[in-house]
C-alpha cells in the first residue's frame, strides 16, 4: 500500500492588539503556548505553536499585534509582525466581531494586498455578538481584498476552529515534518515560562504597569528527584511600578508567583519553587543593548 503524502506548511496570524490570536494559538495546539490577556499588545516576539498529525505539520506563527510604535519595542513588534507575510503559505487575518473596521484594520489590509498567498478572513468572538450581526460585519471587508474564505469563530470557545484547520490542511503543499511529531512549539522552555509569568504580571497589576514589564529566567535547576527551582526577575521602568508589583507585605508578588507556577508545572509535568524579584531599569524599551537581553532582537525580523 503506497505511503500518504505528507503536507506541511507556515500559517500567519496577524490582526491588530487583542483580537485574540493568541487564544486560537492555544486552541489549535491544545496547549498554552501564547500568553493570554485582556489587555492588547501582549504578545511580543513571532511565537510559533506546531500542529502534527499523521499526514500534516501546520506550524503557526501568532505575530504581535499591529499597533502604531511608541518605543523601539513597539517598533520591534510591528516589524516582527509584518515580516512574517512573506514566509508563509497562508494568512489568518483576524478582525474582532465586537468592534467596527477601523484604521488598525485599514493599515493591516494595505499590506495584505501584496501578499501572493491565500488570505482567510477569520471573524472571531462570535460569541459576543448577537448572529444577525454577522452580515453586517462580514460586509465591512467583503471587497477590502480577495478572500480565500471566511471564517466566524470563538477561539474561546472552539466555535468552528476545527473547520478552519480542516481548510487549512486540505490547501498546503506536499512537504516535509520540519519539527519532532510531539513539539508544540519552538520556543525554548525558558522563553514560556518567562512569559507565563509575564502574563500573571498582565493579568494582576493595574494598567500601568504591564507594557513596562520584561521578565528574565535566571536560573532553571533540578532541585532534588521532586521539584524544579526556577529564580526569575521582573523587570520594570520605573521605581514607583516596584511596590504596585510587590504590594503590600509581598502580597502581590505572590499572586503572582502562585499563578504562574501553577502553569509552569502543567508545562514542565513537575513540582516547581518559583522565586522572583523585581528590578527597576528606566526606559529598557528604548535601550537596544537591554531590549536585546531581555530576548527582542534585530535577527528576529
Amino acid at each position: 500500500m503506497a505511503n500518504t503524502e505528507f503536507h506541511s506548511g507556515f500559517v500567519a496570524i496577524i490582526g491588530r492588539p487583542n483580537v485574540g490570536k493568541s487564544t486560537l494559538l492555544n486552541r489549535i495546539v491544545g496547549q498554552k503556548v501564547a500568553i493570554m490577556s485582556d489587555k492588547a499588545q501582549t504578545t511580543r516576539n513571532r511565537i510559533q505553536g506546531i500542529y502534527t498529525t499523521k499526514d500534516t505539520q501546520m506550524v503557526f506563527i501568532d505575530t504581535p499585534g499591529i499597533h502604531k510604535p511608541h518605543s523601539r519595542l513597539g517598533d520591534f513588534m510591528v516589524k516582527s509582525a509584518l515580516s512574517t507575510l512573506g514566509e508563509v503559505d497562508a494568512v489568518l487575518f483576524m478582525i474582532n466581531a465586537d468592534e467596527r473596521r477601523g484604521a488598525g484594520d485599514n493599515f493591516i489590509i494595505d499590506r495584505l494586498k501584496s501578499v501572493n498567498k491565500p488570505i482567510y478572513l477569520v471573524i472571531n468572538k462570535i460569541d459576543q455578538i448577537h448572529p444577525d450581526r454577522l452580515l453586517e460585519i462580514m460586509d465591512q471587508y467583503k471587497d477590502a481584498i480577495s478572500w480565500a474564505d471566511v471564517y466566524p469563530i470563538s477561539a474561546l470557545e472552539g466555535n468552528n476552529v476545527d473547520e478552519l484547520v480542516a481548510t487549512l490542511k486540505s490547501k498546503l503543499p506536499a512537504g516535509p515534518q520540519y519539527y519532532p511529531a510531539d513539539q508544540i512549539t519552538d520556543h525554548p522552555e525558558r522563553f514560556i515560562i518567562s512569559e507565563l509569568i509575564r502574563e500573571k504580571v498582565l493579568d494582576l497589576t493595574r494598567q500601568e504597569v504591564p507594557h513596562s514589564t520584561a521578565v528574565v529566567i535566571d536560573s532553571i535547576k533540578r532541585q532534588d528527584e521532586e521539584k524544579i527551582h526556577i529564580q526569575a526577575t521582573i523587570i520594570i521602568e520605573r521605581s514607583s511600578q516596584k511596590g504596585i508589583i510587590i504590594g503590600k507585605g509581598g502580597s502581590m508578588l505572590k499572586r503572582i508567583g502562585s499563578m504562574a507556577r501553577r502553569d509552569i508545572e502543567r508545562l514542565l509535568g513537575d513540582k516547581v519553587y518559583l522565586e522572583l524579584w523585581v528590578k527597576v531599569q528606566e526606559n529598557w524599551k528604548d535601550r537596544e543593548n537591554l531590549l536585546a537581553s531581555y530576548g527582542y532582537r534585530q535577527d528576529d525580523y
